[in-house]
């Protein structure tokens, strides 16, 4: 005998599939071109500050960036975060957190002319979040802990509920100046209660080894052109290196050594194609003594040489301005 969903469950489904209509209707207002936009007017600024909506209406192919902290949802479509060798997929059902600046490749896996690929990232400030916790009365993390800084949950109806409550305020600004920042510690305590509440807290907080694992990427991503020491890096943190190694790869999925390397090839990318460096220069610039050795590194993280990457990065990128 089957049982038929409760009356509750019900409503529920039936409240979260007209809130993800209504968001798929309002991001394809609020940007009508493939791209990025911060979804802000000037004047709703400070309100609704690091909230920003995206459109694809084709899949994409991946692109290598470097993560901020965030929650991230999608109206339509769906995607694909990778994060060292771990691989991160969701969709209306799912949301991304991610909360450590970490070197990723995402792509849009389906989006098409007549249903694009329709997505928001709101930005996590650490001090923000920790008002939040402060305010519920969250309990601090346990120390000489480690989570993993990216991960993937269903997305229920109470949180969905709240990202298009926020959504509609870019259409009401009188009520934004009230309302935004209720909204907005809504969605982080309701972050907090849920299954990634353990993550999100450990952008807030200073105990467990994440906040160690933190300190060390942000100096991996001050420093990415020099030698690595990893065994000055885990001196100052207190750790032992074998400690350092193990914690660093359960946070970001990928080991120190491994981390710098996408740095350096991504900003040498980014040297080559903004400010038209040859590969041997963008190459020591980033911290390769040897041309060859970047080449090499170069051509099997983005699938081409550099040279040729880049020019058809260029070339994508007039197919793109003259489809427009």
């Amino acid at each position: 005998m089957y049982l038929t969903k409760n009356p509750q469950a019900k409503r529920e489904a039936a409240r979260s599939q007209a809130n993800r209509e209504e968001l798929t209707e309002r991001i394809a207002q609020a940007i009508r071109q493939d791209g990025a936009t911060l979804a802000v007017p000037a004047k709703q600024h400070e309100l609704l500050k690091g909230l920003h909506f995206y459109r694809n209406s084709s899949p994409s192919e991946c692109i290598h960036s470097v993560s901020i902290p965030s929650f991230c949802v999608i109206a339509q479509g769906s995607k694909e975060v990778l994060l060292g060798s771990d691989r991160y997929q969701y969709d209306p059902m799912n949301y991304l957190l991610g909360t450590v600046e970490l070197p990723i490749a995402s792509r849009i896996l389906e989006a098409t002319q007549e249903k694009p690929y329709l997505g928001l990232r709101l930005d996590l400030d650490p001090t923000f979040v920790g008002s939040v916790m402060v305010e519920a009365g969250y309990p601090s993390v346990q120390r000489g802990t480690s989570v993993k800084a990216i991960d993937v949950s269903p997305l229920n109806a109470d949180l969905l509920d709240a990202v298009v409550r926020l959504v509609r305020l870019i259409d009401s600004p009188n009520e934004a100046h009230v309302l935004a920042p209720l909204i907005k510690r809504e969605i982080i305590y309701r972050l907090l209660m849920g299954e990634q509440g353990n993550r999100l807290r450990q952008i807030a907080v200073l105990g467990g080894y994440t906040h160690h694992i933190a300190r060390a990427v942000d100096r991996l991503r001050k420093d990415f052109n020099q030698p690595l020491r990893i065994e000055n890096v885990a001196r100052e943190l207190g750790m032992s290196v074998s400690g350092f190694h193990h914690h660093f790869k359960l946070v970001t999925a990928m080991s120190p050594l491994q981390f710098q390397k996408q740095l350096r090839l991504q900003e040498a990318r980014r040297l080559m194609l903004g400010q038209n460096l040859d590969a041997t220069t963008a190459a020591h610039q980033v911290g390769y003594d040897d041309p060859s050795h970047f080449n090499r590194e170069y051509k099997r993280h983005f699938g081409a040489p550099p040279m040729r990457d880049v020019e058809q990065l260029r070339e994508a990128v007039r197919e793109t301005a003259s489809s427009v």
